[in-house]
């Protein structure tokens, strides 16, 4: 009878540190939130942060220090490297004619900048062999525009894509009637600039799209790098000047723009912040973003809106107090999410032995919205609902929810997905994200900032973010405290 009633006290007195946690974080979130300022340094001091680049080699030290000075143990995992490193300066474009005009485009990472300022006619690209030769002697320093439509990636330069090319130059050559030639983009590239063009030039929907080389990233030498700018336009710019130019009016172009490549090889990095759990160390809960950023604008949503609210969640657990954890919390800030979820594969790969022991993790990639709210199976419903006590009446215009999920188990896929808690899928661990909702109407539309460059700190939403940081802090806090892993059967048919 004693020995019960001394167990049932130190349950109480557990139980009882753990929502003094869990409300000193409330507390912490209203009075001293410091989400948007991680989002200021991170978007506007840092910037765009490609892997590669030296932006992302900053943004790596800089979240490592912050861990660091809160007390978090801290690993900056060496993921992989690539062979050259890139860095985008300004960029500058104006047209002359009867008229003036900025230009507004962009070029994707790992494409070639100008050579100064460049300044020079423009010219349509050829469609076949004999258009090719009768326009040859006009196109060394000549702007040229060129068809398709811009997806965010630059005209292939590889052998591969030289390759289609010349298929499609032989279909068009044998095409007497120019309406059924194929129109694919910069069919005479190659000789294009050998013949000395200054660069290309293609239409871009707005907002503007760009991404990087990705057909070449990985091959590319610094004695063997793209040298000819790959321009994507505003759309009604092009169809203006390619007006123009099919009129024959004189119209001119200039350039500056500024992409610099360094020698390499050019490493890049995981950042992991680990609180050891107290009771199971080697038991996880796991909470993760992307450290990478396309760099036309600074990254402040895809994926700061990530990082910043996983950098606040670490500090306010360690400013709360308390013993610590029961299990092990580990905040991840993931490299090369854009360039193939390198960092998270990377780290499932060398942790397969901790993989059983995950109780969930959980990603950020999707905006600034608010985690407002979890649906999960029954199964882990009281448990969960336990975890989020409090947080219901945190914000009096934005209510926080747990649901039950009624879907019936699936098996984990086989391929991965679209963002970090893929490979964690793909190996069976609780993936479980939070639902991120719009509760005060704020309209955001994440498509319309996604991988452009409108991705900035200005799209962010504060009192989302802000909000965000709090209940996610709390939920994964208190899910560390939990006298079980969650468990997996009402997620995955397991497989014995």
């Amino acid at each position: 009878m004693i020995r019960l009633l001394v167990v049932l006290l130190v349950s109480a007195f557990s139980l009882q540190a753990q929502t003094k946690v869990a409300r000193r974080i409330i507390e912490i979130g209203r009075t001293d939130n410091r989400t948007m300022h991680h989002l200021d340094v991170l978007s506007n001091r840092i910037g765009g942060r490609p892997i590669g680049s030296d932006a992302y080699t900053t943004a790596t030290y800089w979240v490592a220090g912050q861990l660091e000075k809160w007390g978090l143990e801290v690993e900056i995992q060496e993921v992989g490297e690539l062979p050259v490193g890139f860095n985008r300066g300004p960029w500058f474009g104006r047209m002359y004619g009867d008229e003036s005009e900025a230009l507004e485009f962009v070029t994707p990472s790992y494409t070639s900048g100008t050579k100064g300022l460049q300044r020079g006619p423009v010219l349509i690209e050829p469609k076949t062999s004999a258009e090719f030769q009768r326009m040859k002697g006009k196109l060394k320093g000549a702007w040229v525009l060129i068809e398709g439509t811009n997806t965010g990636f630059p005209i292939d330069w590889s052998a591969k894509g030289d390759s289609l090319r010349r298929a499609v130059r032989q279909f068009n050559d044998t095409v007497k009637e120019p309406a059924k030639r194929k129109p694919e983009p910069a069919l005479f590239y190659r000789e294009m600039v050998e013949a000395g063009i200054l660069g290309i030039i293609q239409s871009a929907p707005v907002p503007l799209v760009a991404t990087y080389d990705r057909n070449n990233v990985w091959t590319m030498s610094f004695d063997h790098l793209p040298s000819t700018p790959d321009i994507k336009l505003n759309e009604q710019q092009y169809r203006k000047i390619r007006e123009k130019a099919e009129r024959r009016e004189y119209v001119v172009l200039e350039f500056d723009i500024r992409n610099h490549f360094k020698p390499g090889p050019v490493k890049y990095h995981n950042v992991i912040g680990k609180i050891k759990g107290v009771k199971y160390p080697d038991e996880y809960v796991m909470s993760g973003c992307h450290l990478d950023a396309y760099d036309v604008a600074t990254g402040g949503v895809d994926c700061g809106t990530g990082v910043a609210p996983n950098l606040e969640m670490a500090r306010m657990i360690m400013a709360a107090g308390g013993s610590g954890p029961d299990r092990t919390l580990l905040f991840c800030f993931w490299a090369g999410e854009e360039f193939g979820l390198l960092g998270s594969k990377f780290w499932v790969e060398q942790n397969k032995d901790k993989l059983h022991r995950i109780s969930n993790y959980f990603n950020r990639d999707g905006g600034p919205t608010a985690a407002s709210g979890l649906v999960v199976p029954a199964n882990m419903y009281d448990d969960i609902v336990k975890c989020t006590e409090g947080l219901a009446d945190y914000h009096p215009q934005i209510p926080f929810t747990v649901e039950k999920n009624t879907a019936s188990p699936q098996l984990p896929p086989t391929k991965p997905g679209s963002s970090d808690h893929a490979y964690f899928q793909m190996h069976g661990v609780p993936v479980i994200a939070f639902r991120n909702t719009d509760p005060l109407g704020y309209n955001f539309n994440y498509r319309e900032i996604w991988h452009t460059n409108r991705d900035r700190y200005d799209m962010s939403i504060p009192e989302y973010m802000e909000y965000t940081a709090v209940t996610q802090a709390v939920t994964l806090y208190n899910i560390a405290n939990l006298k079980r892993l969650l468990p997996r059967d009402g997620l995955y048919v397991l497989q014995r």
